[in-house]
């Protein structure tokens, strides 16, 4: 069995999703105590454990690793009828549903909401796609890179002068996947409530969009089109990364006080009394003038001495460390797992803590089909009928 004993125990997920927004949707329910079991085409599998390198063990791809923790994998040939009819059973002892097909290819495999839960109305069935059906765009598939740029994101990233950039993360998954496990929360308080739940829908463009936040509020309410400043705030500053010595730290100053901390912190009194500096107002008017002389004290300085300083006024800030760097000083950032063929693997785990508790699967990503047998054997299935399935519709492993 998957989760973890928290406040989602005795929850069952069924996981039709691949790649990263549902999977992630679906680990955060595991992490959160649901045990969830994932659906992968037999021989293929999921496509990201494809997506390397780096991969490690028997050709396990880190990619599919990251959002995978805590669930139980099942083969199944959905082209089959044999396979469809495994995932309906899986469907009739879950409590909730989560797929990304493509828009109608779930009602194609008998699969889709209305046909799952027409007698099961308390069944939680959550649909992730690219783009929202009000969109001309609705029968697209959705790709986070191609969403970033249609969403907007990419027009505010990057530096001033230079191209559109993407965000270093597959940020438009990740978040998706978090406001379709927010999604997925409230409609089983009601389905619990009620008797009944209603379909939770979200898809990449609109969560992109959501995320927007006061960029697009720039827009929407002040008029103007949002612009790119690199790593600077439009409307804050100083609030921007600059180069140390030996380094870069990042600024991030919001108040007048704490303005007047980080010049002292430098030793440049003669920027926290003049005139025109004296506000956020005046020194966004003047941050072309101001972030230079800033930059000149930074840079003559070495990062920990900077840090020092800061910490010593007050000022807001810290260093930009590459992700090595960050989890070799957070250690507690991370849960172990003992995976089948890669022995011991790391993954980030839970933000959220419950009493003190990071609560996070403790089991590592399957390998494809790894759990077939068992969940099968769970569903009723044995001798030459379970034979059979193994052998065909839900084979184990990959192909070849």
């Amino acid at each position: 069995m998957t989760g973890t004993g928290g406040p989602l125990a005795g929850v069952r997920v069924l996981d039709l999703s691949r790649v990263l927004a549902g999977p992630y949707c679906t680990m955060l329910l595991a992490d959160l105590g649901a045990s969830v079991v994932k659906v992968e085409r037999s021989g293929v599998g999921d496509q990201s454990r494809a997506w390397g390198p780096p991969f490690v063990g028997d050709g396990e791809s880190t990619y599919f690793m990251c959002a995978n923790r805590g669930k139980r994998s099942v083969a199944a040939d959905l082209t089959s009828a044999a396979g469809v009819e495994v995932v309906r059973r899986l469907a009739a002892t879950a409590d909730v549903v989560v797929e990304n097909f493509l828009p109608g290819g779930a009602e194609r495999l008998g699969l889709g909401r209305d046909q799952l839960c027409a007698e099961r109305p308390a069944l939680v069935y959550c649909s992730i796609t690219g783009y929202p059906p009000e969109s001309p765009d609705a029968a697209r598939p959705g790709f986070d890179f191609a969403i970033q740029g249609d969403g907007g994101i990419m027009s505010v990233t990057g530096e001033r002068e230079g191209p559109p950039m993407k965000v270093g993360v597959a940020i438009v998954d990740i978040t998706t996947g978090m406001l379709a496990a927010s999604g997925i929360l409230a409609a089983l308080l009601e389905a619990r409530l009620t008797g009944r739940a209603r379909h939770v829908a979200i898809s990449l463009f609109d969560a992109q969009l959501a995320w927007l936040g006061n960029r697009a509020s720039e827009h929407l309410i002040g008029g103007v089109e949002p612009a790119r400043y690199g790593n600077a705030h439009p409307a804050i500053c100083p609030y921007e990364t600059f180069r140390a010595a030996d380094g870069f730290v990042n600024v991030a100053v919001g108040t007048e006080g704490q303005y007047r901390a980080l010049c002292r912190a430098l030793a440049a009194p003669e920027l926290a009394t003049a005139e025109h500096y004296a506000t956020n107002v005046q020194r966004v008017a003047h941050r072309d003038e101001l972030v230079p002389l800033l930059q000149a004290a930074i840079g003559r300085r070495a990062v920990a001495d900077l840090l020092a300083s800061f910490a010593a006024e007050g000022v807001p800030g810290g260093p930009v460390r590459t992700i090595p760097d960050v989890l070799a000083a957070a250690p507690w950032a991370t849960v172990a797992h003992e995976h089948a063929t890669a022995g011991r693997v790391r993954t980030i785990r839970s933000p959220l803590a419950f009493d003190g508790a990071n609560l996070t699967a403790s089991e590592a990503p399957p390998l494809l089909g790894q759990q077939t047998e068992e969940v099968l054997r769970e569903l009723g299935y044995d001798g030459d009928e379970l034979a059979t399935l193994l052998a065909g519709a839900c084979r184990p492993g990959r192909a070849g």
